[in-house]
């Protein structure tokens, strides 16, 4: 090697060794803790940050304990913070039933603090959002098997007269999971699903988050507000609940003198309008001429095509 060649090599060789410093820095500077570079944010992003994991967990700012035992709460009202936004996103409706059998509200006396919605013995019940079990119980004279639910946004969901719970208290669960199945345990007249929604205890009109017609949340975010709260309801009910004026009129069998449904969100009633609950292997042949009808006539009052496929349950309108 001459005295050229020689020169090169110990240049580049000594680059070589200058640099490693420098590497190691980068090394510990890409290591240094979180808490240095939080420093560098400035204190709106970081106001965002705090914000953002506020939406994402409020529940542990609502909830001071956690209890396997206490279905209702001491006090809940209290609790009950002026305002609250709970995010409605990543939901699943738990179950595909469309139809209410009862309001949220006052009914024979007393207060019922959810929707019941009809299922039947065996249907899959499954959770409305990501969260964890709390309770898991049975109750003979009220709910029957139910599963409690805290969620991640901050609610509370409440799932009753269930046939099996498929969960146990303490399971983490994602929106969709199963959690139990359809039935009639408890104090019910019929198999239906019970679902109540809860925020610090207080049960909260689900008809304000929930569409079980549409299958969908009424939007990404609901925002509770202890003043706005009744009227809210009630035109939440009036919306996707299931009026009693329009429940009566319906044609039901002898057997489901204790169940109840609703016609689509569409119609309108009035005095000359009569309802069909389609029955298993009923066609829209078969139920125009039991009433008197032309299917065309049939299809038009209910917004519907000739080769729907009925479903068992589903409310027909019929003059």
């Amino acid at each position: 090697m001459n005295l050229k060649n020689l020169n090169k090599a110990f240049i580049i060789a000594l680059m070589s060794f200058a640099t490693l410093p420098m590497n190691g820095q980068d090394l510990l500077a890409r290591q240094a803790p979180v808490d240095k570079k939080m420093k560098k944010v400035d204190s709106v992003a970081l106001h965002q940050l705090i914000y953002q994991e506020m939406l994402e967990n409020p529940a542990a700012d609502l909830y001071d304990e956690w209890d396997t035992e206490m279905t209702h709460y001491h006090n809940a009202e209290s609790t009950l913070p002026e305002t609250a936004t709970i995010d409605l996103r990543g939901f699943c409706m738990p179950t595909p039933s469309r139809v209410i059998t009862s309001n949220f509200g006052a009914r024979w006396g007393r207060q019922h603090k959810g929707l019941d919605i009809k299922v039947y013995v065996g249907d899959t019940i499954r959770a409305a959002f990501s969260g964890k079990v709390r309770i898991v119980k049975y109750e003979a004279k009220g709910y029957g098997k139910y599963v409690v639910i805290r969620h991640y946004n901050g609610l509370e969901t409440y799932y009753a007269h269930m046939s099996k719970q498929l969960v146990r208290e303490d399971q983490e669960v994602k929106a969709g999971d199963p959690i139990g199945l359809g039935g009639n345990t408890g104090r019910s007249t019929g198999s239906h699903l019970h679902f109540e929604t809860r925020l610090c205890g207080v049960a909260l009109n689900p008809a304000l988050l929930f569409d079980f017609r549409a299958q969908d949340v009424t939007g990404d975010f609901y925002t509770y507000n202890r003043k706005k709260y009744a009227s809210e309801s009630a035109l939440a009910t009036r919306l996707r609940g299931a009026s009693g004026s329009e429940l009566s009129r319906f044609d039901t069998d002898p057997d489901d003198d204790e169940e109840m449904a609703i016609a689509a969100p569409e119609a309108s009633f009035t005095s000359d309008v009569h309802f069909h609950k389609v029955k298993k292997g009923e066609t829209l042949q078969a139920i125009a001429r039991k009433r008197g009808m032309t299917v065309d006539a049939l299809c038009k009052l209910n917004h519907i095509g000739k080769n729907i496929r009925l479903m068992p349950g589903q409310i027909l309108k019929y003059n």
